[in-house]
């Protein structure tokens, strides 16, 4: 499946024959404009944005952008606010991630190479590790450094090092870290990452507003685990079924606790092959799979079987069952696969869990959602093709919750949206 470009990238078409062809729907009543204007990606509104000077003013209004964003939040027929991010190792001149709408069932094409290059020399080897906001963060491999790419002011930076010093790209453990924007019209955030340090749980902590780090000792939690929804959670260390947890309360003097929860002995057991265990956001998912004869290789795969859904008990703070994934959904993405990894988040009260596996060079991506407030509905969102997933050489993957904030806050039209470049 082709890419989408997003606004920004040079397109042939005149932007005054876009806007003839969107006559009639000037014509529309205001809701039922506004009802079609919420449900597009962020992308395309950037696009009608630029290309139809009558919608412009109405785009850009201070009440559409309140109504998008709350769309944007829920998991109703709005934008269901996530998308799926992927960075590919190209070129640096043709650097760029794939963005993935899930309402919409595309992908989208985001440059970011000639935003990297100021920062960034040729030659260099980035990974890509998390998203939020306006905010893509990478990691350089050869100079061993972060690397934060801001697409409203179309600048890329390297942040000093942290209290560990220099890390490479296999260092930074996706459980372990998490990218937090502030609240919309702010490009500032904050980056927390967690690391076992001669044995201690240690809490890292960069913000962007003060360009500067701090780093604090984990304590070992009293009682039952933490329980605050504004908190962070992040996975200081796993292996299997075993991890150690870090949670970070939501005030600026809250000391970073840590805790090491069970899981129940049906989760737990059995070897490491035929279970991959997921962290994110307070949650884990256990992803059960059996090893099958691959009639077309003549060799031995592996196929999911089940996938579990795991929350921290009221009481004793070890891993409780939520629920699990119904036998339908699991049949519909059953492929087999050689390996396979996953990332967990959450947001809003809807569980995100992605499963990336690889089967003789092509990749294949399965999206999972879990509505809490919709009375723990499961949802599958199938991920096509994306035009070279054979082969493809994946350089990181995100899910970002964040991403509708980008589009008020873009350059105007004539700079970088839809102009030439």
């Amino acid at each position: 499946m082709a890419d989408h470009p997003l606004a920004g990238e040079h397109h042939p078409s005149p932007a005054s024959s876009a806007a003839t062809a969107l006559g009639p729907l000037l014509l529309l009543p205001s809701e039922l404009l506004h009802e079609i204007l919420l449900r597009l990606a962020v992308p395309e509104l950037l696009r009608v944005r630029s290309v139809a000077r009558p919608l412009s003013s109405l785009i850009s209004s201070p009440d559409f952008r309140r109504l998008y964003h709350l769309s944007s939040a829920s998991s109703g027929p709005g934008p269901a606010a996530a998308w799926l991010l992927l960075f590919k190792k190209l070129p640096p001149r043709d650097a760029a991630i794939r963005g993935f709408h899930g309402p919409s069932g595309r992908w989208f094409r985001i440059p970011v190479s000639a935003i990297l290059a100021p920062a960034v020399p040729p030659g260099e080897d980035l990974y890509f590790l998390a998203a939020s906001g306006s905010s893509f963060l990478f990691a350089a491999n050869g100079r061993r450094e972060l690397v934060v790419v801001d697409l409203t002011a179309r600048a890329a930076r390297r942040l000093p090092p942290s209290p560990l010093g220099p890390r490479g790209t296999s260092s930074w453990r996706r459980f372990g870290l998490k990218l937090v924007a502030d609240s919309p019209g702010s490009n500032r955030f904050r980056f927390l990452f967690a690391e076992l340090v001669n044995n201690t749980p240690f809490l890292l902590e960069y913000r962007s507003g003060t360009d500067t780090w701090q780093q604090s000792e984990a304590v070992l939690a009293e009682g039952t685990s933490p329980a605050s929804p504004d908190g962070t959670y992040l996975c200081a260390a796993h292996a299997g079924p075993d991890c150690v947890m870090v949670y970070s309360g939501p005030g600026a003097d809250d000391r970073p606790v840590f805790f090491r929860p069970r899981f129940p002995n049906a989760a737990g057991a059995g070897g490491h092959g035929d279970r991959l265990h997921v962290y994110g956001d307070g949650s884990a998912a256990v992803v059960r799979s059996a090893a099958v004869d691959d009639p077309t290789s003549r060799t031995r795969v592996k196929v999911v079987t089940g996938v579990e859904l795991y929350g921290f008990a009221a009481v004793g703070g070890d891993w409780e069952l939520v629920a699990s994934v119904p036998g339908e959904l699991v049949e519909g993405f059953r492929k087999p696969y050689a390996v396979m990894t996953g990332l967990l988040a959450e947001r809003e009260g809807v569980v995100r869990l992605v499963l990336i596996s690889n089967c003789r060079g092509a990749w294949d991506l399965v999206w999972l959602s879990y509505d809490r407030a919709r009375g723990g509905e499961w949802r599958w969102v199938p991920v096509p093709d994306w035009g070279s997933s054979k082969g493809l050489n994946m350089a990181g993957i995100a899910v970002s919750s964040t991403f509708s904030r980008l589009w008020p806050l873009a350059a105007p039209a004539s700079s970088s949206c839809g102009g030439r470049q």
